[in-house]
């Protein structure tokens, strides 16, 4: 009897596998394709209109059904297969933006067609973020998975980092339309890597999805099993209360800070510039060497972001501020990396896809209520804003410290 090759079939070598290198390769050309289209998309809507609520609005019909549709995504991943839906929303992504290339060429698009097609490309985000976090499981070997996340997350820092000063450049030398078509290209590549992953996945006899649950049952027990395991709701609560503290302050009470303190609204650059260099540097050590205690690993990532958010407070120069946001930027990337990798080790094969969709929903789908808190808190004084949030973020770091699950990962 003749068997499929398997991930658990593959060599368990170094990164020199071939299957290892088309997922980071595919990977990791989504991720920077994701920061250069944003950079594309906002300076492109500028174009069309005056900033403000047009840009706004564009920017809303992405976030929104990719945040509406990731746990139904999630059920996605789970009945079918993560590479086979990875694969899909890839080259969905293509087909948009190939679509939205033609527009931009031929004709003039108006912004309320832009902000469609943008639509479009959220919902296959929704799809893929979940599946591509699935997908590494079954084909990374168990002791490789946090430096292949490691690779991607680096991958995706240095777009954020680069990412602007490319796409702007590349867009003043030949065009909007030119550098949509070499964006699509890269898109294209990253699906191509991705293809090649199918025939190699296969669900094992881990995938009890033979239940047959209807939609809404699957969603209710992917749920239910995030809620009732330790391990992974106080993983997901401490995602999710960072994001609420971090993000919105960074942005908004930064952009404040370098115009009362730092020397004016161009410094806000350099500071965000610095969490980018953080963020790399913070997926790239925890690739480089796992840590062998990860429970205290993971209480010293969220206690660095707390004392870099409450840092702020006190900087009154633009190298300190950058100096902090790298700490809080390495701090991201670092834990990002490690509990990632752990639940990807540890959560069951036929529940992954719904608790990865759960971590992308606690990491991108909280924005808005940050940037509510900032704004709450900003008639308070910057000082206030990061005080309170960092020291939000540090109360959680003693929350994490004191659950045993979490302190006794190794």
């Amino acid at each position: 009897m003749t068997t499929e090759p398997t991930a658990r079939s593959l060599p368990r070598g170094s990164l020199g596998d071939p299957h290892l290198r088309r997922l980071v390769v595919g990977q990791g050309l989504a991720a920077v394709v994701d920061a250069l289209f944003l950079i594309w998309l906002t300076l492109f809507v500028l174009e069309l209109s005056e900033p403000g609520i047009a840009t706004g609005f564009v920017l809303v019909a992405v976030a929104l059904p990719r945040a509406v549709l990731l746990l139904p995504a999630g059920v996605l991943v789970d009945r079918l297969d993560p590479a086979r839906v990875a694969v899909a929303a890839a080259w969905l992504r293509v087909a948009v933006l190939l679509a939205l290339g033609a527009l931009v060429t031929f004709t003039s698009p108006s912004v309320t067609t832009v902000a469609l097609l943008a639509g479009l490309l959220g919902a296959a985000d929704a799809a893929y973020f979940p599946a591509a976090l699935a997908l590494l499981p079954a084909v990374v070997p168990t002791e490789q998975l946090a430096r292949v996340n490691a690779l991607v997350q680096g991958a995706e820092s240095g777009g954020d980092l680069v990412g602007p000063a490319v796409a702007a450049g590349v867009i003043a030398a030949v065009g909007f339309d030119a550098t949509l078509g070499g964006i699509a290209a890269v898109a294209a590549v990253a699906a191509i890597a991705l293809s090649t992953l199918i025939r190699v996945t296969r669900r094992g006899p881990d995938a009890k999805d033979g239940e047959q649950l209807s939609s809404a049952r699957a969603l209710g027990a992917g749920l239910r099993y995030a809620w009732h395991e330790p391990l992974v709701r106080g993983m997901l609560a401490a995602i999710a209360l960072i994001n609420i503290a971090v993000v919105g302050p960074v942005l908004v009470g930064g952009a404040v800070l370098a115009d009362q303190r730092l020397g004016g609204a161009g410094s806000l650059g350099v500071v965000l510039s610095g969490f980018g260099a953080g963020s790399l540097a913070g997926s790239l050590m925890a690739g480089w060497r796992p840590p062998a205690r990860r429970g205290w690993t993971v209480v010293g990532g969220v206690a660095a972001i707390g004392a870099g958010t409450a840092g702020l407070a006190a900087v009154t120069h633009v190298v300190a501020a950058t100096a902090v946001v790298s700490l809080v930027g390495l701090g991201s990337a670092f834990l990002g990396v490690v509990v990632v990798a752990t639940l990807q080790e540890r959560v069951p094969k036929h529940l992954l896809g719904r608790v990865m969709s759960l971590v992308v929903l606690a990491t991108v789908a909280l924005d808005p209520f940050s940037y509510a808190v900032a704004g709450a808190l900003l008639p308070y004084g910057t000082t206030t804003l990061f005080l309170v949030c960092g020291s939000a973020v540090l109360a959680c770091a003693g929350l994490v410290a004191a659950s045993p699950v979490i302190r006794s990962l190794r």
